[in-house]
């Protein structure tokens, strides 16, 4: 498959874990990629570099740009499209907002610092960013526009709450991924009709990237996984879907059931 052919893409948090992912399946399927990450080599305590991605993407022939920027720094983000731009060579196609700061904490004692993190990443940066890819979007009469979200943003009910060992922690992420859900809705609505596509997509179950094995890892049992190219292949459906799939918030082995989509292999050879 080809679907991206000659469509420019820019995925954030693109270092490692669903960034890369997502970022290995569009190169795969003919797109040029811009990688976005804090920096272009290795994070203090995480495996994984953008030049390590890039390395990967070359391997398929993929045109591919870097761009190192912090994005909990309004100054550093605020050319991240321009620069994607000038790195691959013409306007931008496709934006997946996947970077994202997640530090689970107890939420009474929440630091504050902690919290301000959170929302510059997870909700000041991909809004920004999507001001940013949106002249050239609404100019050309199409583009696509993905958030990547989290179960955490919905409401837990109770009392009686259910045991996990979470807990509330997740409290501040989830806020954070509640208010980019609701985000994208209002810009599906606001857009609608001008050939571009705001849509979030969450994991239904986790995906076991570095990150979250850093969090969460031997907490979880396998039925309370899903596997990396699931949620790639929801997210990459979204990023070629037709104009009326916007403003939703989409969970992705629904999507994936919805489409009839077969889940296939980070570099598209074959079913996973």
């Amino acid at each position: 498959m080809r679907r991206f052919a000659g469509r420019r893409a820019v995925v954030t948090g693109a270092s490692r874990g669903i960034g890369a992912a997502i970022a290995k399946r569009l190169a795969a399927e003919g797109a040029a990629v811009a990688l976005v990450a804090r920096t272009v080599d290795h994070h203090e305590t995480l495996p994984g570099s953008l030049n390590e991605t890039a390395a990967r993407l070359s391997t398929l022939g993929a045109t591919v740009g870097l761009i190192a920027a912090d994005l909990t720094d309004p100054d550093a983000r605020a050319d991240v499209m321009a620069r994607a731009k000038d790195a691959l060579a013409g306007p931008i196609d496709i934006l997946v907002n996947n970077a994202a700061a997640a530090m689970y904490a107890p939420m009474a004692t929440y630091p504050a610092k902690r919290r301000r993190i959170t929302f510059e990443v997870n909700v000041h940066a991909p809004y920004e960013l999507v001001q940013q890819a949106l002249p050239d979007m609404v100019a050309a009469g199409e583009g696509w526009i993905v958030n990547v979200s989290s179960a955490t943003a919905r409401h837990e009910k109770g009392p009686p709450f259910r045991e996990s060992f979470t807990g509330s922690t997740t409290g501040m992420y989830g806020a954070s991924k509640a208010a980019l859900n609701r985000l994208t809705n209002a810009l599906g609505r606001e857009l609608h009709g001008t050939g571009v596509r705001v849509n979030t997509v969450e994991p239904r179950a986790a995906v076991m990237s570095e990150g979250a094995e850093a969090l969460v890892g031997g907490k979880v049992t396998d039925d309370m996984i899903e596997s990396m190219e699931a949620m790639v292949e929801a997210t990459v459906a979204l990023c070629c879907c037709d104009a009326d799939r916007t403003g939703k918030v989409h969970v992705s082995l629904d999507l994936n059931d919805e489409l009839g989509l077969t889940v296939m292999k980070l570099d598209a050879s074959g079913p996973a």
